[in-house]
């Protein structure tokens, strides 16, 4: 065989295992039906790499194995719009919806009309063109005339192709909604509550932001959706609705009638029915909408309705309400996280906002205290942000007295609440931050508190406000300081007895035992959360192999941009937190990764829901397991759970929704049989 027969060759291999896995990716993220299994698909994706790395002539900036995402881009070029991303108009009631159809049926005189109805996404709208069934741009919607190109991280998202199925045409632009699925959102938030950074207010903003953010490695961790809704540019189907089903055949995640997000209907009946449904089953959805779009379906109608200065005629969209409570604002108060962050806090008068009892709201930071223009005793506006975080949107200033609006306003300190020091605020950065780190007890307690948390050290007989206790006390400076503690230091204390105490220098004593994953995370690295330590501790077989790691090396493990990069080398290259390290290798503590006995891949690529309460094992010990053979926990049942753990008492919820979806639930002793 000549050199060039064989790189022919090479090149067929490598161009048929992009089209499988670009298969297998729309399978598994857009229909929910994987034939394979994650392991079969990653040693496919492993093929693809190794022959990419030893062929770079046959590059790919489209290939599966570049979605990941690239180099951070300094900033967005501005793209016109071949066709104006125009705004809907809105409407609240059902009333002016029959209203503008009669307007549509008398605009066509007197036509026969049918109307497509489908879910208002609670996103960020983009244009994805492509050329030859090729990724080519994805656009941002901007001012409707001029977006920015974001391709480079729209790559990232798994629901958008990257190259079209047979029978796309040529040249495409389609347009759809990137949005943020709860439970990704909820985890996003988890791991900064962890790590003592600010929350992000709802999933529609972070959506936007994340868009926005110039390292795509960081926006490719964020696990982004895409639901694509609108086809600009194909002439061989002569409705809206045929257009997004042809869609679903080139590869795209669309909505579908058999899951009621998408329905036609001849009259105003069928159409309010279809928003009525979807106003209450909307909290069924593991993403958040805020309405139903509904749109004359035939494109030669559309067309002949045209459009006006901001908005087409042939469209208009139903807004739903978002629950709003009014209360009284009794206080703020702002809490120091444990990186210093400054969080202010609206103490409210307790009130019922969608089904629970409301005595809190963010504020976030100092900017929207401002620009709502708090004052004391104000009654303020409610309303649960993305249906997630309850947050202040409005100030009723008719019910302000003139005292109060004089004198009342409410200002953000300038100091640090707890210890006084001069807070500072780096450009481009929301948040205020007080730099005591050594002297501010909260912070200091914060990172003990983290340090010894369940998912961290876990230490027995060790809760905050103990911790905060040997804090003020003088008996702990840090982490460390812990495994230097005797009973004799302990027993003067308030509510400490010798049972305690006892209790407290044992648990200590066992967590010299919690894993490096483990430890890891226990160290409190800004931005490196549970599963990040997890991926750094098999990445980097001991901490002084992480410690001496450059960037370039951080920025090759999987999910570890520029950004978690850059924070690990700042905490190791100051010298407290070296020699803290230190002191706690010195008292035993597991700085290695070291393989678990037992260990198997029985159950790679499944991802497990755990429920109820168990016989043999408790709940963790389940979980332990599963993850000890190689499978993925997960909190939620959805189409992507392989199957259920269940004992006795396994909640009526889950139970119902695994049912529905067909799932399997098997029990402890069957597990145990199974590995």
């Amino acid at each position: 065989m000549s050199q060039e027969e064989g790189l022919n060759r090479i090149e067929s291999k490598i161009l048929e295992l992009r089209s499988v896995l670009h298969e297998h990716n729309h399978l598994y993220y857009n229909v929910s039906k994987p034939i394979i299994s994650d392991r079969e698909f990653d040693m496919l994706m492993k093929e693809l790499e190794e022959l990419e790395g030893q062929y770079p002539q046959f590059h790919d900036e489209l290939s599966p194995t570049q979605r990941p995402g690239g180099d951070p881009v300094e900033g967005f070029e501005k793209i016109q719009h071949q066709y104006p991303m125009l705004s809907l108009s809105n409407t609240y009631n059902s009333e002016e919806v029959e209203e503008w159809m009669k307007r549509v049926e008398k605009g066509l005189e007197g036509e026969d009309v049918q109307y497509v109805m489908e879910l208002k996404y609670d996103g960020v709208a983009i244009s994805l063109i492509y050329i030859n069934g090729r990724l080519h741009k994805g656009v941002t919607r901007g001012d409707g005339v001029v977006g920015e190109d974001v391709t480079s991280n729209v790559k990232t998202i798994r629901t958008i192709p990257l190259v079209l199925k047979p029978g796309a045409p040529e040249s495409l632009e389609i347009r759809g909604e990137i949005f943020y699925p709860f439970e990704d959102f909820n985890r996003l938030n988890k791991e900064r509550e962890l790590n003592g950074e600010p929350l992000f207010a709802n999933p529609r903003n972070t959506a936007s932001g994340s868009l926005k953010m110039q390292d795509s490695k960081v926006v490719a961790s964020r696990k982004l959706d895409c639901m694509m809704y609108s086809v600009m540019n194909f002439s061989d189907v002569s409705a809206h609705s045929q257009a997004v089903e042809k869609a679903g055949n080139w590869g795209f995640k669309i909505p579908l009638t058999k899951n009621k997000m998408i329905s036609t209907s001849a009259n105003a009946k069928g159409v309010m029915e279809f928003i009525e449904y979807w106003s209450e089953e909307r909290h069924n959805l593991p993403f958040a909408i805020d309405g139903v779009v509904i749109k004359v379906d035939a494109y030669d109608q559309q067309e002949r309705l045209g459009l006006t200065s901001k908005s087409p005629r042939w469209a208009i969209s139903y807004k739903f309400e978002t629950e709003r409570v009014l209360t009284q604002l009794e206080s703020v108060t702002y809490q120091v996280g444990r990186t210093g962050a400054i969080t202010p806090v609206a103490n409210l008068k307790p009130v019922q906002l969608g089904g629970t009892t409301v005595r809190r709201a963010s504020l976030h930071n100092a900017d929207q205290i401002a620009k709502l223009d708090l004052h004391n005793d104000d009654m303020v506006y409610v309303e649960k942000g993305g249906e997630i975080i309850p947050k202040i949107v409005d100030v009723d200033k008719d019910k302000r007295t003139a005292t109060l609006d004089m004198f009342g306003q409410i200002q953000f300190p300038d100091s640090c609440p707890e210890c006084s020091t001069k807070l500072v605020r780096e450009e481009g950065e929301a948040a205020h931050y007080c730099p005591n780190y050594d002297g501010c007890t909260p912070q200091i307690a914060g990172r003990i508190i983290h340090f010894i948390g369940r998912k961290s050290m876990n230490i027995d007989g060790l809760g905050s406000e103990t911790v905060t206790q040997l804090v003020e006390a003088g008996l702990v400076s840090d982490p460390s300081s812990l495994y230097e503690l005797q009973e004799d230091q302990l027993l003067p204390l308030e509510r400490m007895a010798e049972k305690s105490v006892s209790k407290l220098l044992q648990g200590i004593v066992d967590s010299k035992k919690v894993p490096f994953e483990r430890v890891l995370f226990a160290l409190g690295i800004r931005y490196v959360g549970e599963t990040v330590a997890k991926k750094l501790a098999k990445a980097f077989s001991n901490i002084e192999a992480l410690i001496h790691a450059t960037q370039e090396e951080l920025e090759e493990v999987d999910e570890i941009g520029s950004r978690i990069a850059l924070s690990i080398i700042e905490f190791f290259n100051i010298e407290d937190n070296r020699l803290m390290v230190e002191r706690l290798k010195s008292f035993g503590l597991q700085f290695e990764k070291i393989e678990e006995e037992g260990a198997t891949d029985k159950l790679a690529g499944l991802s497990i829901v755990v429920s109820g309460v168990f016989q043999i094992h408790d709940r963790t010990g389940i979980k332990k397991l599963i993850e000890l053979n190689g499978g993925k926990i997960s909190s939620s049942i959805s189409k992507k759970t392989s199957f259920i753990v269940a004992g006795d008492k396994m909640g009526p919820s889950k139970k119902e929704k695994a049912e529905k979806l067909g799932l399997e639930i098997i029990s402890e002793q069957d597990l145990l049989e199974m590995l």
